[in-house]
């Protein structure tokens, strides 16, 4: 699988991102995904994605149409069927 991602990776500071925990509102889950808009050296804003278990682990990166398309998707219930 190719990382399409790292050469925008490289040039965000994530070290004071403000992660948004990514549950139902007034539920505190053990695991769940954790977002943050990080703006990159070229000016552009993306989308960091990550494991809250995993903090040091992987992160995804998303442009902002990317991440708009979705939640666009989680609205419409794409992907209501996939904890099934």
């Amino acid at each position: 699988m190719t990382d399409d991602k790292a050469h925008i990776r490289h040039h965000l500071d994530l070290s004071g991102a403000e992660w948004i925990r990514g549950e139902p509102a007034g539920v505190t889950l053990d695991e769940v995904v954790e977002y943050a808009f990080v703006e990159h050296t070229d000016g552009a804003t993306y989308v960091a994605l990550r494991r809250s278990p995993d903090v040091d682990g992987t992160i995804m990166v998303f442009t902002m149409s990317e991440w708009d398309a979705f939640v666009k998707g989680v609205d419409d219930g794409e992907f209501d069927d996939l904890g099934a």
